[in-house]
Order: structure tokens, then sequence, then C-alpha cells
């Protein structure tokens, strides 16, 4: 899940030719970038002036609470835009000056949220409704994050903090996505990648095919290369994404965050940070962490035995050793020996455009929306598509999002739904997601196929929302719940009773082959254990970096690694393109998994039929169009009608989950 920079208004000033659309994002050139975003901070300043300059006895809801939330969305009409073409836009010159403008908006944030005058007005705020409440509650909450309670030295040092922060974490992300790395392979060294993949494909002087390192081309030689030479150059390039200079950042990076948190009196980042989620501290996600290793660690082992003794077989040498570059590779061959599974034969099944076609099909139905295309909506690349979204019984415009769904030089590189313009019932705003992602044009393999749904449940979070404030719309809830709406959605790639939906949209597509989708779900049980240990470990990773003697970030990666069964890759740095840890899930990627056990228990609620259309109505009501306006443990326990249980995740993670109705059983029983 990708959160764009908050932040503000007015791009539609322009005059740009889709600006009186609904859903129009602008599509500012680089030359009009830094004169919309001064002319955005100045109406902020005015706005947050007015809310200053307030007597204090006449502080009211009126004036401040509906004040700061218009304050959040001029922030956030041109912020929103800014932070999505500083990721996306092909042109490196906007890309350069939205990042410029995206650190002065940052840089005045960290200023505005240690106003005292606003934060005065702010606590002697009376409201008695919930919401209200928690709206006030969560902006004070802001304000001590950033410093506003401590003496004027501590401040200036916190808000320099956040500014530099802001600007490595910009650096580090850029020197991911602008890599522009390209590896030549002869025929020979590609034996086995698929010949889709090298159609088309150029060629350097000598004859070679050349590839990148965007996710298709880098699955294709990892899951299907036979040349164990070409998959280890591959996975070391991919793997030192980034560089020493990245390294560098990360450390620094580091060492800011604890000196952040000693300011507020704490002797480790984690802790300062994890109060304000839904863990509490770090103790309760050691303990988490520790529940889950004990629990995948023999399946860990034993999966990679049995990857070893397919490459021995394979290799015909009986001591032939798993390494990290094999894994992708083995298991593909594994699960089409032992399940019959061909990722290629999954690809022919799930074509990119019926795939789409029938992903909206099936949310439109669950969900009582219509997605309707937008062809006048302007936008940053071709393969950029828009849509409107009506509710079908009132027949009312709701929202809109956009879709770029393919890899390209200068691009993200990874899928996230960017919450562009968040919704704000109160304001009669109206949300706008967009869904980057970087699948490979000729189909959706399994993984694909559930990302994509993945990030579409991100995108559903955002765009059905119908949150007062648009500090709490859609995805706007806290990190340790944000995944879960969105893991929960990967089931309807699975299932049967949304598979039924496949031939409405596309007639002359050969229906979805259960047989086909049976092997697919067989084939989930095997690598369960690697990846959770896995998942386990990049979490644990990311909470030794934020204790009180966090150490060197690489060294500890490496130390971490050599004691995992495929040990570490020497001349690898994975950390230096480990985005999640500058981006905002720092002390807080153990989320992933922590939302998990919410998502799968959240699945129960649908019983056996996942297209029952009173629970998709009841869960978009509850779940979705709430967004953070409500805590989210609440949110659950008021759908499920109970209390939660872990029953699901730790059968999921063990390989135990059978069917997904055995899972909905479990997580009733619980």
């Amino acid at each position: 899940m990708k959160k764009t920079a908050i932040a503000l208004a007015t791009l539609f000033a322009l005059g740009s030719a889709n600006a009186g659309l609904p859903g129009a994002i602008p599509q500012p050139k680089a030359d009009e970038i830094g004169k919309l975003c001064d002319k955005a901070l100045a109406e902020t300043k005015s706005l947050v002036g007015k809310i200053e300059s307030l007597p204090i006895a006449k502080v009211s809801k009126a004036n401040t609470l509906l004040v700061a939330n218009q304050v959040d969305i001029v922030l956030q009409n041109t912020g929103g835009p800014i932070g999505l073409l500083a990721e996306t836009s092909p042109d490196e010159a906007v890309r350069k000056e939205a990042e410029a403008c995206d650190l002065k908006i940052s840089g005045y944030l960290n200023e505005m949220m240690q106003s005292t005058a606003l934060y005065e007005r702010i606590k002697v705020l009376k409201v008695a409704d919930p919401i209200d409440k928690l709206a006030r509650q969560d902006m004070l909450d802001e304000f001590e994050a950033r410093g506003v309670s401590l003496t004027k030295e501590k401040r200036e040092r916190v808000a320099a903090i956040n500014n530099q922060m802001d600007k490595l974490a910009q650096d580090f992300q850029r020197n991911v996505r602008d890599n522009k790395t390209k590896l030549a392979f002869t025929d020979a060294e590609l034996a086995g990648v698929p010949k889709e993949s090298l159609e088309g494909r150029a060629k350097d002087t000598e004859g070679r095919f050349l590839f990148g390192l965007d996710y298709p081309e880098y699955d294709a030689i990892m899951s299907y290369g036979e040349n164990e030479q070409s998959r280890r150059r591959m996975y070391e390039a991919f793997n030192q994404r980034g560089g020493e200079a990245n390294l560098a950042m990360l450390k620094e990076v580091i060492a800011l965050r604890k000196e952040l948190a000693g300011l507020f009196g704490y002797d480790n980042y984690a802790d300062w940070s994890l109060k304000r989620k839904m863990a509490g501290n770090a103790a309760a996600v050691n303990r988490f962490l520790d529940d889950v290793k004990a629990r995948v660690e023999a399946l860990e082992k034993s999966e990679v035995a049995a990857l070893a003794a397919e490459k021995a077989k394979f290799t015909g040498d009986p001591n032939a050793k798993m390494n990290r570059w094999d894994v992708l590779f083995y298991e593909t061959r594994l699960k089409k020996a032992r399940f019959s599974l061909d990722q290629q034969e999954v690809r022919a099944q799930f074509p990119t455009e019926p795939t789409l076609d029938w992903t909206m099909k099936v949310t439109s139905t669950l969900y009582g929306v219509e997605f309707r295309p937008n062809k006048q909506q302007q936008v940053w690349h071709p393969d950029v598509r828009a849509y409107d979204v009506f509710d079908i019984k009132s027949k009312q415009y709701l929202s809109s999002f956009y879709l770029d769904l393919f890899p390209r030089d200068g691009k993200y590189k990874h899928a996230a739904a960017f919450p562009t313009f968040g919704v704000s019932t109160v304001a009669k705003r109206t949300p706008v997601s967009v869904l980057v992602t970087n699948f490979n044009r000729n189909g959706f393999d399994q993984d694909e196929l559930e990302t994509l749904f993945h990030e579409f449940g991100h995108v559903m979070h955002g765009v059905l929302s119908k949150a007062r404030y648009a500090m709490h719309a859609g995805t706007s809830v806290k990190r340790d719940f944000v995944e879960a709406p969105s893991q929960m959605y990967e089931e309807w790639a699975r299932r049967p009773e949304a598979h039924k939906l496949f031939n409405e949209v596309c007639p002359t597509c050969k229906p979805i082959d259960q047989t086909l989708i049976a092997k697919m779900n067989a084939a989930r049980t095997f690598g369960q254990g690697v990846k959770y240990a896995r998942q386990r470990f990049y979490a644990a990773w990311d909470m030794a970096l934020h204790t009180a003697n966090p150490g060197d970030p690489m060294q500890l990666w490496v130390e971490g690694e050599r004691q995992t069964p495929l040990g570490h890759v020497d001349g690898t740095m994975a950390p230096a393109a480990f985005g999640h840890v500058v981006g905002g899930y720092q002390a807080g990627y153990y989320g992933y998994m922590w939302s998990e056990v919410l998502a799968l228990d959240m699945l129960s609620g649908y019983a056996d039929n996942v297209m029952d259309t009173k629970t998709g109505a009841r869960y978009r009501s509850i779940i979705l169009e709430n967004g953070g306006q409500i805590p989210p443990m609440k949110l659950v326990e008021q759908f499920l009608g109970r209390k939660t249980s872990p029953n699901a995740f730790f059968r999921e993670i063990t390989g135990q989950r059978g069917t997904a109705q055995a899972s909905a059983k479990a997580g009733n029983k619980g």
C-alpha cells in the first residue's frame, strides 16, 4: 500500500483540459508545478492563520475542525497529484519538479504541526460525536508526534530531523525507481524462458537479449530460466538496486529515528512509533513474530529440503545445494510436478483485458456499484485508463479511479494504490484512487492475479469510503490494519462463485477451468513455510533496526540471513531497495502479517459464498465506508459479530488451510 504525501490544492485553477470533470487528476507541466505548489501553500497558510487567530473562548467545530478539514483538502488537492506524478510521470523533468514540491509540502506540514496556537485551539475544542472526538484526538496525537509540546530547541531539532528524513526517503525511492540496469543474455543462457518474454525484446550489438529489473523480466528468468548462472546474475543485480548510496541513506535514517525517539524521552523508535498503532508496543510485535517463527520454522526447512531434492533431480547432482536464486525456479518445477500446475497455463486462462473486466464485474456485483470507463479524462501515459464509480441503486456518482498497470522506465517499481484524493462527506468531496502496478502484458499468473485483487481491494477501500473528514478517508487507517481489506480480497481470485462471472464479461473466452483452479489452490499449500519465514525475517529485521541499539542495517541483514536455511548471498544488498522501511512501514512491516490475521478472520463472515451480496453490502457499509473514523478492531468485531480469532491465519501460514470453506469454519470456531 502506497500513501502519497499529504498535499495541496488548486491544480484545477490551471484550466487543464479535463479540470471540470469529476475525478480529474491534473497534469501540470514541469514549469507549472512550482507556481501551483506556492499558490496552494499560500492558501493553506491563510486557512491555518484563521484558526490560529481565533479567540480561545470562541473555538467551535465550525471554525476549527471543519476549517482543519479544509486545510487537509487544500493540501491533498495538490499533494495527491504531485506525489503520484513523482512516481509515475514518464517526464523526468515533471518527476523532479514534483519531488521538489513534495518536499515543500512536507516541510510546511512539519512547521504547521508545531504551531502552539493551532494546537491550543484544537485542544480546547469541545465535541460530543464519536467521529468528531476521534478526529480531534488524531490531530492532537499528530501535533504531539511532531513535537509541539517540546522545548523550542527540541522542536526545531524534530522539524529538522523530519525534513531530512523526508528528503532521504525521496532520494532512496528515486534510486530504485530510476534504475536502468540491463543484463545481456545469449539464447543458450535463456533456455526455458517463455518465448513471449523474448518476442520484441531489445538486443545489444552482439545480438544478446537485454533484460531490465522490472518484475515481468525478473520473474521470467527466475521462474523459468534453466541456466543457474543466468538466475544468479539476475538475482544479484536485482538485489543490488539502490547500491551503496541507499545503504548509507538507510543507515542515516535509522540514526535519525533513534535521535527523534530520544527527543520524546524514548530509548527506541519502535515503542515511540507503535503507541499509535494497533500493536501498541514493540514487546507485543516481537511476541507475535516469535509465535510466527515457532509455527513456520520446521515447515520452511522441510520445503527447502524438497526444493533441494527437485534440484538434485533436475541437475543430476545428489549433493545439489539450494541457493536463493534457485527458489522460484525449483518451486515452479516442483508445483508443476506435484500439482500438475503450469503458470503459463494460468496466464493463458487469465488474459489481461478480460481478467481486468472480470475483476471489476466481481467487485461491482459484490458491492452494488457500477464502473464506467471515462475516456475524456486526461492521463499521464497512454497505458493509463480512468473509470468512474456509480452506486447502482441510487445512480449517484461516488468516485473515480485510474489503472496504471504496466512497467516503464522511471515508474514506481512495485504494486500500490495511491489515494490521490480522499473523501470528505462534510465537504461534499468525492475520492479518487490510482492503481499502480508492473504486470506482465501477456496475462496474469497466479501471483499477479492475487496481486490484482489485493491492490483492487485497496482501491475500493479508497473510492467507496464515506468518511466524514479527509484525515480518515479510505485507507487512512492504522498502518497495521491497512492491508487487511486487500489481503482478504485476494480470496475472490480463487473462488468458484466469483469465477462464474468470468464469461459474462468475455463470452468468447475459455470458461475458467475449475480443475486448474483446484491445482492452483492445492499448490498454494506448498511454499507457505518459506514465504512466511521470509515475511517474519523482514519484520524482525525491521524491528531490530528500531531498538535502543540498532547497529548497521546491512550487517543486521547479513547476520540474520546467515541464520536462515538459504543463507546470505555475498555481494547482495537487498536493504538498499527495501523501500518499506523508509516509506511508511518502519517499525511496521509486521503489519502485513498482523493485518492478515484480521483479513482471514473477516473472510469467515462470507462463510461458503464470497459472492453473497448481502454480506458484501454489510462489509462495504461497515469496513470500507468508515475508513479510519472508527477504530479498526471495533469495525471488524461489528462485521463478524464476535471477537476476533487468529485460527485462520495460523492455518494459512502452516499450509494447513485446505479449502477456503474449512478456513471459514475454523474462523467461526474461534
